[in-house]
């Protein structure tokens, strides 16, 4: 194996479970989740060349994800223009754990909310829930740290009052 091929598997194995988790932010449903995780892979195994190390693998992993998201999202936006789409959104089951009924309703709302958010809030958001400190979500946004903070915060009165009011 060489140097590309370690690095994208180390890189893969300490996570994968995060890229996955931003993935099922911007997807619809568990199939949109495994294409648009399959799409990131790709490009992350096709642009690991063009890692130059500037920032941790982590870091780099979560930006190339996220800009991978974002793209498909438009195209997805593009694609609704054109045609309407007739069957419902659903929300996938987005517990491992089996969390009692108040639990799963809380998470349900919590990720439509999210869902409503802008891109960059989304982004933002998605990557906080990452325990990803304001420094690396800097790093990966390109905002500043102390934008970072702001919107943070912001964002988290945005999401307490659409959860409260049962959105």
């Amino acid at each position: 194996m060489d140097h590309l091929e370690i690095t994208f598997l180390k890189g893969l194995e300490h996570n994968q479970q995060k890229l996955l988790r931003v993935c099922s932010v911007y997807a619809e449903d568990a199939e949109d989740k495994k294409d648009l995780f399959q799409e990131v892979l790709i490009n992350i195994w096709q642009s690991m060349a063009s890692f130059e190390e500037k920032s941790s693998l982590s870091t780099w992993m979560f930006r190339v994800t996220l800009n991978v998201c974002l793209r498909q999202q438009m195209k997805q936006l593009k694609k609704r223009a054109r045609f309407q789409k007739l069957d419902s959104m659903t929300i996938e089951n987005i517990s491992e754990d089996e969390p009692n009924q108040e639990e799963q309703e809380r998470l349900i709302r919590l990720k439509r909310c999210i869902k409503k958010l802008n891109d960059a809030d989304k982004a933002v958001t998605t990557l906080y829930l990452e325990d990803l400190s304001y420094k690396e979500i800097s790093d990966i946004t390109g905002l500043t740290e102390n934008n970072v903070a702001v919107k943070v915060r912001r964002i988290k009165m945005k999401l307490l009052n659409c959860i409260n009011k049962g959105s």
